[in-house]
């Protein structure tokens, strides 16, 4: 998150707006992953 902010700040972007969608993107992220995880579209690849 820190990383994040900081990348955000460089930008431009006021910080309390990155730091308000910050946890929502990252929400929709993981549940993306994890479904392709299951659905083996992702295993044997290197990201």
């Amino acid at each position: 998150m820190g990383a994040a902010l900081a990348l955000a700040q460089a930008l431009g972007i006021d910080t309390m707006i990155a730091a308000e969608l910050l946890p929502g993107i990252e929400a929709v992220m993981v549940k993306k992953l994890n479904e392709e995880m299951v659905s083996g579209s992702r295993e044997g690849r290197d990201v």
